[in-house]
């Protein structure tokens, strides 16, 4: 199995030493897979192995720079422990790594079984970048983005996002959209509103708004059907809203082409 992580460190020394560790631990790559067979074999569902982390880990950290370069936010780990902005790279990267690590047990509740399963890792990843205290530090504020990536189901004080870094992580995983993620269970024979909306998505773009704009950063979305519209409003809003980043984005979704592109030609039940 070779996953590639084409991640640009820049010249964060910290994040690329630990994924020299994370592409080269084969218990992970496996873990992966299995998410896949247990997520798209087993349930029909979109992937959630090396290639959505990859997208996700890239997104993640693509606003994590954008927002702390325009000085939009100070991280969490900056915030509450006197760390560094390299470090919340490396939050923001684990976190996205190994937020759907707990499909390979079931879809319900996978966000804790992925923080119980990426326990066994943060030592020999952290290790010897980081000293004990600041792995302590990295582990708590990854298991955090972990936990809180999905939609809270409830308005219990303990499934909220408290940490920028987690409302990234969140938002990131909802971005990966992309009609080729759900290709898969749909040419299988899942035919449903979400396959559909998945399959609608051309493109996702994320960028700078031009100056004097409301909302700094620009998520743009290309659709060819407007049941696209359904993956924005019922997974992308909500992980925006819940983020505690809301005021930092504005999302334009538009129709190309001329037509829309029929997708199935009947819907019987």
């Amino acid at each position: 199995m070779s996953y590639v992580f084409n991640i640009p460190y820049r010249n964060n020394s910290k994040l690329k030493a630990v994924m020299e560790k994370v592409k080269d631990d084969k218990k992970l790559k496996t873990y992966w897979r299995c998410a896949n067979v247990m997520a798209i074999e087993r349930m029909g569902y979109t992937d959630h192995g090396p290639t959505h982390v990859k997208i996700v880990a890239n997104l993640s950290l693509k606003l994590l720079r954008i927002m702390v370069e325009k000085k939009l936010i100070t991280p969490s780990i900056v915030e509450d422990y006197g760390m560094k902005n390299e470090d919340a790279e490396v939050v923001v990267v684990l976190g996205s790594i190994f937020h759907d690590l707990g499909m390979i047990v079931q879809r319900r509740d996978h966000e804790k079984y992925s923080a119980f399963l990426a326990m066994e890792f943060f030592d020999k990843f952290l290790t010897p970048t980081y000293s004990e205290e600041e792995k302590a530090i990295v582990t708590s504020e990854v298991l955090h983005a972990i936990v809180t990536h999905e939609e809270p189901l409830s308005n219990e004080p303990t499934c909220r996002i408290l940490t920028k870094e987690a409302g990234i992580v969140g938002i990131a995983d909802a971005l990966d959209m992309e009609a080729g993620r759900a290709r898969i269970p749909f040419q299988s024979g899942k035919v449903d509103i979400h396959a559909i909306s998945a399959l609608s998505i051309e493109k996702v773009d994320v960028e700078l708004a031009e100056s004097g704009a409301t909302k700094p950063i620009n998520i743009e979305i290309k659709m060819s059907n407007s049941a696209g519209v359904f993956q924005i409003d019922e997974l992308l809003k909500p992980r925006i809203v819940n983020s505690g980043l809301e005021q930092f984005f504005h999302v334009i979704a538009e129709i190309t082409g001329e037509k829309e592109t029929k997708i199935i030609d009947k819907f019987e039940i």
